[in-house]
């Protein structure tokens, strides 16, 4: 098969396979390279504790969890948004299922058996795979070989065991993930290569992360690594705004992390870098009134400790008790309408976002007026067939399958957009 155009793809997350599938199936010549030593890292770590591959609520809720980004990721998501993908993974032999929250799985919740199948499809596509290859930017085309190149190819450097070389292509999409897990290779190096090229970068911060806040020693020691169960959160933005939401999260050494903190981490780093502190309020007995949290902490508990009579009148655990212990102080634990107040509405203040090496995705990036909208919404406009997909785009969603779904749909974005780019060049 003779092939149009020559395309490398730099990055091999899903948002890079993306890409090469799409250019592949356009009739182009694709080359993908990777730093590390294999592709999909990330995705199948991610993958470990099930496969959270996209979620199953009607568009119209899916893409509000892209906050500001909805206007710009929107028309990329109907055109392959959760259905399409879940057709496509049928596609490759894998079968899906909606779990209780809307989650969809595939139903042996395994990462790596879609990667197999996936690489295998693109291998027999023609999908060239170069391994610890570290892009390090662009080499003047004059000097990359004796003839004198087209003004729109691209002479991508990468160093290798062998030392560095260039690489020509017609276009490049960059893959390159943003800066959360950098052992797996995100470790946002790729930011000083495009600004030393004149592409304004927001910096980039950690998303759907923990938080820190000061335990005492006595409560860190007793309770770290322990899951707050059957819980409510309730986050008052600048405006009084409120946001309440159930569900659990995790105690750790120096504060807070889990699915109830991720759902919100974006709002409550931004009010961080803001005032320096974020306060959330703890919900320990959600199902409950606050008139009956009154009345059974209220009476009359004998020669019991309090912490047993808030076991027994509301079912607090040891670590719910423990925690109002901490955050009250001796004196307001002892008070029984401090007490109350507090199991409904317990005050945390948060004062730093865990480090960006510890999240599980990043915000900052390539933001999106950096492209070249509206007539190629992937391409940087500062360096025409240069194509950026994924996470090092300036978007963030929480966890639930929102991430890997814009990662798809933004992949399949820069193939289509470099393809319609190369066909649209004068010969």
């Amino acid at each position: 098969m003779s092939h149009k155009h020559n395309v490398v793809v730099i990055g091999g997350g899903p948002a890079g396979l993306m890409a090469a599938e799409t250019l592949l199936a356009g009739g182009a010549s694709v080359a993908l390279y990777d730093a590390m030593p294999s592709v999909g890292r990330k995705f199948l770590l991610a993958g470990k504790g099930g496969m959270n591959l996209t979620h199953a609520e009607s568009f119209d809720t899916f893409v509000t969890r892209y906050g500001a980004r909805r206007p710009q990721l929107a028309p990329q998501l109907s055109e392959f948004g959760p259905q399409a993908l879940r057709d496509w993974a049928h596609g490759l032999g894998i079968e899906t299922f909606v779990g209780s929250s809307g989650r969809v799985f595939p139903t042996d919740m395994k990462a790596a058996p879609l990667l197999r199948a996936w690489l295998q499809r693109l291998r027999g596509a023609g999908l060239q795979l170069h391994m610890r290859q570290r892009w390090i930017g662009w080499q003047d085309a004059a000097a990359a070989d004796d003839t004198p190149a087209p003004a729109s190819a691209q002479h991508l450097q990468f160093s290798s065991e062998s030392g560095p070389h260039a690489v020509p292509a017609d276009a490049v999409v960059l893959a390159l993930g943003g800066g959360s897990w950098p052992h797996l290779g995100s470790d946002g190096a790729w930011t000083a290569l495009l600004a030393a090229r004149g592409v304004a970068l927001a910096p980039l911060q950690a998303a759907n992360c923990g938080f820190d806040t000061d335990w005492s020693e006595h409560f860190r020691t007793r309770f770290a690594g322990q899951p707050l169960k059957s819980v409510a959160l309730t986050y008052r933005d600048e405006h009084g705004l409120a946001q309440y939401k159930k569900g659990q999260f995790v105690l750790t050494e120096s504060g807070v992390e889990g699915s109830l903190i991720y759902a919100l981490s974006r709002f409550l780093r931004e009010q961080i870098n803001c005032d320096g502190v974020a306060q959330i309020e703890l919900d320990l007995a959600p199902d409950w009134s606050s008139e009956r949290v009154r009345e059974a902490v209220c009476h009359a508990r004998g020669a019991r400790s309090m912490a047993s009579h808030l076991q027994s009148r509301l079912g607090l655990s040891a670590l719910q008790t423990g925690l109002l212990r901490e955050l009250l102080g001796a004196d307001g634990y002892a008070e029984p309408q401090t007490l109350a107040t507090a199991i409904k509405a317990l005050p945390l203040r948060l004062h730093a976002a865990r480090p960006i090496q510890e999240a599980i995705s990043s915000a900052g990036g390539v933001p999106f007026e950096a492209l070249a909208w509206p007539d190629y919404p992937a391409m940087l406009r500062a360096l025409p067939g240069v194509f950026c997909a994924g996470e090092m785009l300036d978007w963030e969603a929480p966890t639930g399958g929102y991430l890997l779904t814009a990662c798809f749909a933004g992949g399949r974005r820069a193939g289509l957009d470099a393809l319609a780019w190369l066909d649209a060049r004068p010969a």
